[in-house]
């Protein structure tokens, strides 16, 4: 069994995850991540009355954990982007899979069911604001998985090669990965009345979005690339900022993980939405019945 020192595994005095503040006993098996702060309590309006076990915040870390018709369900803020997901991924593993006391890896594993409930921008003339979509892949451009072994094994190699191929990816930035969502947990999300695609996570919400305002793109019809690219039968779909960290960690950690986002900008008709949130909140609770 592994054992983890305090410089690997930071602890807190009262036995709580370094960043999220959150001691073991309070993570869920089912665990739904959102970008904003605020949206947690959104989502844990949703819980059986009475059924919070807890409620803490740290940073732009908030987790609330409460019941849902009888789900036991843990909401987790994250931040924006992939750099605040892998510590969020990290943590909650170590939560489910580390026994804190003893600093050892546990012989029995937790499976956890991971959903992140985001926003994104459509990428297809045919995707209208206010879809839900779902992330059946999601192609990273942040580099994180980079960072740890065997990134190859569970990456889809041949997209990757065709996207940067095609699009005249920039040489000097990490090169993009490609990784799918659990295909159980899609389907028992998305059922038939979401859609499904391909989704590029940023690792910026401006020049890696295509968008320019001062500064020029290396790239400057990326985003018209981007939208004409095809691999397999496949197209990109939108654009979000964390999906890819989530599902690539979950895929090396042993989790089930997905994305679903409401589409509140229009990147090809250049429209947006920002009166979105009543549209939130039916995902939200679209989600927590499904999870």
């Amino acid at each position: 069994m592994k054992t983890f020192p305090a410089s690997q595994l930071i602890i807190n005095a009262d036995g709580s995850a370094f960043h999220l503040h959150l001691k073991p006993e309070f993570l869920a098996d089912k665990v739904i991540l959102v970008g904003d702060q605020d949206r947690v309590n959104m989502v844990a309006s949703f819980f059986d009355e009475g059924s919070i076990e807890c409620n803490v915040q740290s940073r732009e870390f908030h987790t609330i954990t409460g019941k849902f018709q009888g789900k036991r369900i843990s909401c987790i803020s994250t931040g924006i982007g992939t750099d605040n997901c892998d510590i969020v991924m990290n943590e909650i593993d170590a939560l489910a899979n580390i026994d804190f006391a003893t600093r050892t890896e546990k012989a029995q594993k937790r499976c956890l069911d991971i959903v992140r409930i985001g926003t994104c921008g459509g990428m297809q003339e045919d995707i209208p604001l206010g879809t839900f979509l779902v992330s059946q892949k999601s192609i990273g451009f942040d580099g994180v998985l980079a960072f740890y072994h065997d990134r190859d094994k569970i990456a889809d190699l041949g997209f990757e090669k065709a996207f940067v191929d095609f699009v005249g990816y920039p040489k000097k930035a990490a090169v993009p990965y490609v990784v799918s969502a659990n295909p159980e947990l899609v389907d028992r999300i998305a059922k038939d009345d979401m859609m499904r695609g391909c989704t590029i996570a940023a690792n910026g919400f401006y020049g890696p979005q295509g968008r320019v305002l001062r500064v020029d793109l290396a790239v400057p019809d990326i985003n018209e690339k981007i939208t004409a690219f095809r691999y397999e039968g496949q197209r990109i779909t939108n654009y979000e900022m964390e999906g890819s960290c989530i599902a690539g960690l979950a895929l090396h950690m042993g989790h089930r993980a997905m994305t679903v986002c409401c589409v509140i900008a229009q990147r090809k008709i250049e429209a947006a939405n920002t009166d979105y949130k009543p549209r939130i909140k039916e995902l939200v609770h679209t989600v927590l019945e499904r999870i």
